[in-house]
This record gives structure tokens, sequence and C-alpha cells, in this order.
């Protein structure tokens, strides 16, 4: 069976952040999948290093306006879009005043990571389900890219599971070199419980999560896992392959977007 429809979160692209291996991956990997007559949706962060006069970003009203409750507290989602006129793609981007307005990527101006990445995450993920939601949407497979993307999995298939839009839908995460080196708050197990998902769906992990015990999470409930770094760490590569996931090494440049492409249809 054919992928035809696939959603990329990415935690960056160029050329709205720096280059980097994510980025250009977060670039280069949509455009190559919609040369190849996939149609695709592209959803990042709107983090605050991005200049939105230079770049023409505006936002969405009609996609914008809902709260996401974290925490018992009401956080408003916004969601701002830009084009990438070369390759004829639109750019959706989750912003949000507390978590990504006038703030960088995963640490501050002084190198300290920030102290709510975890709620970032959770608010990044639901806030990209919930406006796939809008958009009447329904991806066959999402290709997730980066830590913030990293709980789209779980909740795909476990809060959202029911949903039309991704009642099918496979999940794949590929994994890089970058991660974050502080551990998460002790309650981000709990602050991820939302909808109908119970503590059960979280066995087998606890306080406090770190870089490895997240990307495990991911990888989990996901149907496929990609490396797509040089470093990533062999305990991740090995617990994908304990329970049973498929798992695409690193392919070689010029294969890197076939390779992909091949493998959605092989989760599929």
């Amino acid at each position: 069976m054919k992928a035809n429809k696939i959603l990329f979160i990415t935690q960056e692209i160029t050329p709205f952040v720096p280059e980097s291996v994510l980025s250009n991956v977060g670039r280069n990997l949509p455009q190559a999948t919609q040369d190849l007559g996939k149609e695709i949706r592209i959803f990042t962060p709107k983090w605050g290093i991005i200049n939105e006069r230079r770049n023409q970003l505006h936002e969405v009203i009609r996609l914008s306006g809902m709260n996401l409750i974290i925490d018992d507290t009401d956080h408003p989602l916004i969601i701002k879009v830009a084009s990438l006129q070369a390759a004829r793609m639109q750019v959706y981007f989750i912003d949000n005043d507390d978590y990504f307005h006038n703030r960088s990527m995963t640490v501050d101006e002084n190198g300290a990571e920030y102290d709510d990445n975890d709620e970032r995450a959770i608010f990044f993920a639901r806030g990209v389900i919930e406006t796939v939601k809008k958009l009447r949407w329904c991806p066959e497979v999402i290709h997730c890219h980066g830590w913030i993307s990293a709980l789209i999995p779980l909740y795909v298939k476990r809060a959202y599971n029911e949903e039309p839009s991704f009642r099918d839908s496979k999940v794949v995460i590929s994994l890089y070199d970058d991660n974050f080196k502080e551990q998460l708050p002790d309650n981000f197990l709990q602050k991820v419980l939302h909808k109908e998902m119970q503590a059960a769906d979280l066995d087998g992990f606890s306080a406090p999560v770190a870089y490895n015990e997240l990307a495990k999470l991911a990888i989990k409930y996901s149907d496929g896992v990609i490396v797509n770094g040089d470093n990533v760490s062999p305990e991740l590569i090995e617990y994908a392959k304990s329970v049973g996931k498929p798992v695409l090494d690193k392919p070689a440049d010029e294969e890197y977007y076939n390779a992909c492409n091949d493998f959605y249809d092989t989760v599929l």
C-alpha cells in the first residue's frame, strides 16, 4: 500500500532557523516527498528567533483561538503560516506567548535549558493535533523530528486514536544526535495525561525523565524508527528493535529521500 498523505512535524526547518542536520531535513524531505506526487503538511514551533516580518508569517484566524489546558492553566493556541515559494510549500507554525514568544529553542541566551520545556512539548504536540483536526485532513503517515515532537506518537495512539483524522495514521519517529541535557520536571508524566488517557499508558516510564526516556516513549508508540544521526544512542536503537519496531538505519545521502518514502509504505 502506498502512503499518499504525509504530515511532517519538525522541530526545525531552514530558512526560518539556522541550518543544521535537522533543519535541512525539515526543509528538504517534505519537498522531495511532494515532488514524488504526495500530499504533505508541515508543522513547526514558532520559535522566538524566527523573524516574522522577514519570513512573512501571518496568523490564521480561523485556526487560532483555542485554549489548551496544561497543569490546570489555559494557554491560547496561535497558528501562523508562511510559504516557501520556490518549493510551493506552506509551513504552519504553533505559537503561544508564554512558550515561544521572544524565546529560543531548547536553551536561553545564557545556555540554560528552559525549565518548562516539558510543557512546551505538550503544548506543541496537542496544538499540532488540534489544528490538523480543524483542517479536516487525514494523514496516512506522520513523521516526527526532534524532541519537541516526541509526544505526538503517544497522543495519536492513545488520546486521539478515535478521531477521524488520526484513526488510521501510522507514526514514524526520526532519531537525531541532538538532545537536551537536563531532566524534565518530576511531574512531567502527570502533566502528559490528556483526555481518556490512563496512567497505564505510561507503564515502564517513571520520573525523572531525561532525553533517552522521552525518546523511548516516542518509540514505544511509533510504528517505525529512522536513524538520522551518526551518534544516535545505541540504547535507543536497541530499544526500538527490542519492542519490535522496524528501524531504517541512516540511508546514504543520495538515497535518503526515496528510502524515507519507501519506509512510509512499509509502515503503512
